[in-house]
């Protein structure tokens, strides 16, 4: 089979997935976005002999314009560019959550910063601020009082983007100085991971440190629920430990990482993803 990874930076996570395609003798067409010119019926002339291209841009934007052209020339592309757009944006991610019923933390979104200083102060402190884009744990904020809040809201209202005048504002979750990362295939785990700081942030780019984590029914029926919600693929699905003993389902990532997880996972991680990528591909060229 001859599979694209679009890419727009060659990481240590897109290095695994192509060591793996090339030890199983799969061509592999690498196709770097910041050089391929989309139009709107001619597709890029490097796609032609793909079966299947996964989508790997750093770029939330690049992802998501990428994808839905992509599609557009019936070549098959995974995560789908409906995925793309809902997981790429955390308002709609939220939204999604609440509509299929999977529990996910208390979240308001206003559009100037009077009304979203209404929301913080209504949530209580510490409540969360989060950018609607964006990945790493970057510009997020833990709010501790209104003196705070107004320093924050007044910063981000002076940015230019129209996505800072989106306040995206969530409440703050007792969690034990961990979070849980799952990432998935159609829902079903391949491994999953403990992220623990001292920090607030616990993401594994901001230094967490990470160990495998066995997941129980209850999450799992959360991650297969959480990942039919967004439309399927291969997914990073984040869990947070309720002080009750229970999961809340915070964030489902489209071009997730996976290079902390396979460091600690008793689960050739790169391998799983790779024999879900030949199943894929397989339908649809049977298809």
């Amino acid at each position: 089979m001859n599979i694209g990874v679009l890419y727009s930076r060659i990481r240590r996570d897109e290095k695994l997935l192509l060591n793996e395609l090339r030890e199983r003798d799969h061509e592999v067409t690498k196709l770097d976005v910041r050089k391929l010119q989309f139009g709107l019926s001619e597709p890029p002339a490097a796609l032609s002999a793909c079966d299947l291209v996964v989508d790997r841009c750093l770029a939330t934007s690049r992802s998501v314009y990428a994808s839905r052209f992509i599609d557009s020339y019936d070549v098959p592309i995974v995560n789908t560019p409906e995925t793309a757009a809902v997981c790429a944006d955390k308002a709609q991610n939220s939204l999604v959550l609440e509509n299929a019923g999977i529990p996910t933390p208390r979240t308001e979104v206003a559009f100037t910063k009077e009304t979203a200083l209404e929301i913080i102060e209504s949530f209580g402190y510490p409540c969360v601020l989060k950018p609607v884009v964006g990945s790493w744990g970057r510009l997020m904020a833990k709010i501790d009082s209104r003196s705070a809040a107004e320093a924050i809201l007044e910063h981000k209202a002076t940015l230019g983007h129209y996505e800072h005048k989106v306040f995206y504002i969530q409440e703050f979750v007792e969690k034990p100085d961990r979070d849980v990362r799952v990432v998935a295939v159609d829902g079903a785990p391949i491994a999953a991971m403990v992220r623990s700081s001292d920090h607030w942030l616990t993401n594994a780019a901001k230094g967490a440190d990470t160990n495998e984590f066995e997941l129980d029914e209850t999450a799992r029926d959360l991650v297969a629920r959480a990942s039919d919600a967004v439309g399927g693929g291969l997914l990073g699905i984040d869990l947070m430990e309720t002080s009750s003993g229970s999961y809340t389902v915070h964030e489902v990532n489209h071009t997730v990482e996976f290079k902390a997880l396979d460091e600690v996972a008793s689960t050739d991680v790169p391998g799983a993803v790779v024999d879900w990528l030949e199943e894929k591909a397989t339908q649809e060229v049977v298809a």
